[in-house]
């Protein structure tokens, strides 16, 4: 049980910041809502997209963000299985370790992208 309270608590921590503020500036983006300066061109330029146009950009930028996060954590399961020159650890236990296959844990109706994203487990 504690593996995998451990194993948890590191996926919300990369769900929640690393997947959904990446959706979440997107989404930001494309409803024309950011403030910054430096977003207003591009605010501008996707202004011109129709609504159906802006949801394919989301889902585009949602298997995006969960194709980098899975990759990353592939490289970590492979780190972890020869040099294992990187780990990340979470209450002292390397978490890559504590799964039998950490970049499978964001996925399925208990993963943690259904979890702990306040955008589900969409792909």
């Amino acid at each position: 049980m504690e593996s995998k309270q451990s194993l948890d608590i590191f996926g919300e921590f990369l769900v929640k910041n690393l997947r959904d503020k990446g959706i979440g500036n997107a989404e930001t983006l494309l409803s024309n809502k950011s403030k910054s300066p430096s977003n207003l061109k591009i605010q501008t330029e996707i202004g011109q997209f129709n609504e159906s146009q802006k949801d394919l950009i989301k889902k585009i930028v949602i298997k995006s963000m969960d194709v980098a996060i899975h990759d990353f954590l592939f490289s970590l399961q492979e780190l972890a299985d020869f040099e294992n020159n990187i780990q990340i650890s979470v209450n002292g236990k390397n978490i890559v370790e504590l799964s039998d296959g950490i970049h499978g844990e964001s996925y399925s109706e208990n993963g943690w992208n259904a979890k702990f994203s306040q955008y589900g487990a969409k792909e």
